[in-house]
């Protein structure tokens, strides 16, 4: 089972849910891995406090140009979308940052003049917390491959384990590869206008994936009914419903679980995973 939990903005309360989640299905006696694919900001380990086994540099494909074979044809330059190889004066020139490492360049040259090499791009950590395998990814300053570490990270999902993923925030690239391939998507948001109109944008692309859903509304007595009464609209159930609680914040504030400050809400947790199993049988 991968459940990812997803959200159209940063802080509803993402991580909130995916670590109590984890935490709680392993006290009711599951196996459970908790992966965050938040990789340019990790932060569930916070409230997780894992003792780390394993440290890996993750890596990606960046081109490498040997003068000696060039010739300044400039065809790899006209071919890269990202500037990350350009020619100045018959001479190409190599961005690494700004690389994709899809391997267009290589392909193209006439001369095979550009091999591969290797430029590091973070950090993947996985180790154990109290029971509950986790992992993390770590995206070095200035990179930008984040999917690719992410991709690196998920490479180590458990097939015999609950997987809780703890995505990135919004619908671009890097929570398009983490949600992909999961059973069951369950998106985040808050009873805000912004909460509202990141959720469409969320919904609209768990939907172009044809990815089953629900939906998590966060701080749930702060706002308004409109969340709600979209999700009605649009048919999406709403599986947990989270108060604006001052206790609940306190021991947030502490990096403490909720499920350990106010232990009733294991049950609240455990029914939110039984309602996602039906859901996915639907």
């Amino acid at each position: 089972m991968k459940i990812t939990i997803a959200s159209g903005k940063g802080g509803t309360g993402k991580t909130t849910i995916a670590t109590n989640l984890a935490v709680s299905l392993h006290q009711a006696g599951r196996k459970v891995q908790y992966l965050d694919c938040d990789a340019e900001e990790p932060n569930g380990h916070i409230f997780l406090k894992p003792a780390m086994e394993s440290t890996y540099e993750v890596t990606v494909g960046v081109p490498e140009v040997n003068m000696d074979k060039c010739t300044g044809c400039g065809k790899c330059a006209r071919l890269c979308q990202y500037s990350a190889i350009i020619c100045l004066k018959d001479k190409p020139l190599v961005f690494e940052q700004l690389c994709h490492s899809c391997g267009g360049c290589m392909a193209i040259c006439p001369q095979g003049a550009i091999t591969e090499k290797q430029r590091k791009i973070g950090t993947a950590q996985f180790g154990r917390c109290n029971g509950v395998y986790f992992g993390q990814g770590l995206l070095d300053i200035g990179a930008i491959q984040t999917p690719a570490l992410i991709k690196y990270v998920k490479k180590h999902i458990k097939e015999d384990a609950v997987n809780i993923i703890d995505a990135p925030p919004g619908t671009s690239c890097p929570v398009i590869e983490t949600i992909k391939n999961s059973d069951f998507v369950l998106l985040v948001t808050e009873p805000t206008p912004f909460g509202l109109n990141d959720l469409q944008l969320a919904v609209g692309m768990v939907r172009e994936l044809k990815l089953p859903f629900a939906v998590a509304v966060n701080r749930s007595d702060i706002g308004d009914e409109a969340v709600v009464r979209y999700c009605q609209q649009e048919h999406i159930d709403v599986v947990i419903q989270i108060p604006n609680n001052r206790k609940i914040a306190e021991s947030y504030s502490r990096g403490e679980m909720i499920v350990e400050s106010i232990p009733e809400y294991k049950q609240k947790f455990l029914k939110l995973y039984d309602d996602i199993v039906s859901l996915t049988k639907k």
